[in-house]
């Protein structure tokens, strides 16, 4: 429907055009791929519906890997069948030249009245080679199209597909592994369908081709000269399996290289203030040896599958050309008739050598074929899977029953290649037991939440206090569902939390995190990055007043139009904070989840932003997780946590008069900073005595030559 509405309104726009017959379109469309100029609206069509994710990728699992390729090749076959037909084609070409050449010795060299046709001879092998240099230059180019196609179609989907997976599988999975996946194992891919599979189609053409011209020429001799072919093709098989195992190695070891290289470049700065550099190097040595180690491993199959096949082919044509000569003297053959056999012969041979090298490149194919299916077969989180009308926004009343939640892993993948059909079934069925035993697991274990129960009014501000893992992070992400909890009732305004769209709580769900995220743009974008409508001036400019944020914009010489650099680099962290509360904002949130948003600034900074949040959080229901009293102290309701259950709760005044964790972390937390700000004033003070000195001039020492008390500095207690 999608692509449908597209092209009526293209044609609305350039006017009424003419059918165009059946017969023709797929000559229309190979036309542009061997450098005829297209239509603007056959050119903006390829360019945008025809590359478009109407494809679904999960299509190509099957058990038969060159079927998945097959299907990968939707939308391009015709132009792929058409490249293997041009090289058909060259292939006759250049066996046509061999023959041109037999019947020039024998007829018409040996025949003076026929040497007035040695022109037209010259004109016949030029005219043939030119033939094969343009079938070949189209084969080249419609397999170019079909290889970039694919691969622009495979990223698109694979860039879709690893946003739309689960938080569980990206908890999971390093980012080095999808990336590597993404660009490596998709050019590979790409390689595939540009020169590989091409050339195995050439290949065989020029072989069926060859062999049957020899067989034409002298069917003994044609004989003589295949024996050691299925030899080879053994070989070739057993290289193929072999490389096929060395190759996902070697992969696996680049991705764990590239993972390890993303992560210490996103660290760098982590790295240079410790002064790891010394101990990082030790450790990307490591992984680069054993790149290095596998790698050799691929030499080392190469440098015995390629000398064993030159020896059998060279040996092969030796024989064949002796057996041919000793022919030509006992006038079996014409001299015409051996120099086409040799010629043959030789094409024929250079290229059997040459599938040992397609063999090795379509098994490292495979390889990245696999993996790309990996990401491809996993299922997708669901965003409108909700039965609630979400036509009106959230009120925020919210009620916890009996909640508990644990972690699960993704579902086991198979090693092998895709499953359809009934190993799909049989994949299905497993995964539906494991997920089973793993539910029992979890019983047996505990859960990371337990016993979950509180309610929230509307417009309430919920405190949640505990040590690291005590649950606080894991209880606010069900409730934008990035996990579904595993036992109890979460109800949302009257209704199951599930039974809501995912994406219809995100976007009524707002998240200040610890640790900002920006992106590697300007501030604008990232204001306005949580909207997809348009956003005036003025709206992004009062978002970012409310978050304390706009005054220090305007000190930028480009304003909002300012490049951030990666993760907001440029910026300081009270500064990232800021500009993710604006951007928070400008979502206009029911629900708002603060996840220790402060804990990473100066004191300073950290009253701006509690200014700001607290404009932030006026009329919508929130959640503080924080380590600090002073973070939930004016919460509506504080829920102490520990070790996934909630052990204490009320407001700061019922908490304080109770004997309990929340009383003792508050007594140890105004301590410290009474010590603090004791310590504080000992030091100003001290300064102040110095400044003073040094302003009325050097004091007399004492009778013992010791300074005046005054000048003796104050040691400052570390409590």
């Amino acid at each position: 429907m999608e692509d449908k509405a597209f092209e009526t309104g293209k044609r609305a726009q350039s006017g009424p055009r003419r059918e165009v017959p059946a017969w023709l379109r797929p000559l229309l469309r190979v036309w542009p791929a061997i450098g005829g100029r297209p239509n603007a609206g056959d050119e903006e069509e390829e360019g945008h519906a025809g590359i478009r994710l109407t494809y679904d990728l999960k299509d190509t699992l099957t058990d038969n890997r060159f079927v998945g390729l097959w299907r990968m090749a939707t939308g391009f076959r015709k132009i792929y069948i058409l490249a293997v037909l041009a090289a058909g084609l060259a292939a006759l070409s250049s066996s046509a030249v061999f023959y041109l050449l037999r019947y020039f010795v024998d007829d018409v060299l040996a025949n003076a009245d026929l040497q007035w046709q040695i022109p037209w001879v010259a004109v016949g092998v030029i005219v043939l080679t030119l033939l094969q240099g343009l079938f070949s230059f189209g084969m080249g180019r419609l397999a170019a199209q079909t290889a970039e196609g694919v691969a622009r179609r495979l990223r698109n989907y694979l860039y879709d597909q690893i946003q739309r997976l689960t938080f569980t599988y990206h908890d999971t999975t390093q980012t080095g592994e999808l990336i590597q996946r993404s660009t490596s194992d998709v050019d590979t891919l790409r390689r595939l369908f540009q020169d590989q599979l091409i050339g195995i189609g050439r290949t065989g053409l020029l072989f069926l081709v060859n062999v049957s011209a020899l067989a034409l020429l002298h069917g003994w001799l044609a004989l003589l000269s295949i024996p050691v072919l299925p030899v080879a093709a053994v070989a070739s098989f057993f290289f193929f399996k072999r490389m096929e195992i060395v190759f996902e190695s070697y992969q696996s070891q680049d991705a764990a290289l590239s993972n390890r290289l993303q992560e210490r470049l996103t660290g760098v700065r982590v790295v240079k203030a410790f002064a790891r550099q010394s101990y990082e190097i030790e450790r990307f040595e490591e992984e680069n040896w054993e790149k290095y180690r596998r790698g050799v491993k691929i030499a080392n199959l190469h440098a015995m599958f390629w000398p064993t096949v030159e020896i059998l082919t060279g040996g092969q044509v030796l024989f064949a050309m002796y057996m041919a000569s000793m022919m030509v003297l006992d006038g079996g053959i014409s001299i015409g008739t051996y120099i086409a056999f040799f010629g043959l012969l030789t094409t024929t041979v250079w290229n059997v050598q040459g599938i040992g090298r397609l063999v090795a490149h379509v098994s490292t194919g495979l390889v990245s074929l696999n993996r790309v299916q990996e990401i491809i077969r996993q299922d997708r989180e669901e965003l409108e899977d909700g039965s609630v009308p979400t036509k009106q926004g959230l009120r925020g009343a919210l009620q916890f029953k009996n909640v508990q939640f644990a972690y699960e892993t993704p579902a086991a993948e198979e090693s092998g290649g895709a499953k359809d059909g009934k190993t799909a079934d049989k994949v299905k069925a497993a995964n539906k037991v494991l997920q089973e035993t793993r539910s029992r697991a979890f019983a047996e274990r505990g859960y990371v939440l337990r016993d979950i129960n509180f309610d929230v009014e509307p417009g309430q501000v919920i405190g949640l206090l505990g040590a690291t893992g005590s649950g606080k992070s894991s209880l606010v992400n069900l409730l934008p569902r990035f996990y579904d909890y595993s036992g109890g009732n979460i109800i949302l305004d009257g209704e199951e939390l599930r039974n809501y769209a995912r994406g219809f709580l995100r976007s009524q769900v707002g998240i200040v995190q610890q640790e900002p995220f920006l992106f590697s743009t300007t501030i604008r974008n990232n204001i306005t990055y949580g909207l997809v409508r348009d956003v005036s001036d003025e709206e992004m400019e009062a978002a970012a007043r409310a978050a304390a944020i706009h005054d220090v914009v305007q000190t930028f010489p480009k304003g909002y139009d300012t490049l951030v650099g990666e993760r907001g680099v440029t910026l300081s962290g009270g500064q990232k904070q800021r500009v993710t509360i604006a951007r928070t904002l400008l979502k206009d949130p029911a629900i708002l989840l603060l996840d220790d948003a402060t804990s990473s600034v100066d004191t300073e900074t950290d009253a701006t932003i509690r200014a700001a949040l607290s404009r932030l959080m006026q009329g919508r229901t929130t959640f503080i997780v924080a380590h600090r009293v002073q973070s939930v102290m004016a919460a509506d309701q504080i829920l102490v946590m520990e070790a996934g259950r909630i052990i204490q709760r009320g407001s700061h005044n019922e908490l304080v008069s109770q004997h309990g964790v929340y009383r003792q972390v508050y007594e140890l937390q105004v301590q410290v900073e009474a010590d603090l700000e004791r310590e504080i004033a000992e030091v100003v003070e001290s300064a102040e005595v110095k400044l003073n000195g040094l302003e009325e001039g050097p004091r007399t020492p004492d009778e013992n030559g010791a300074p005046p008390e005054s000048e003796i500095p104050h040691t400052v207690s570390k409590g």
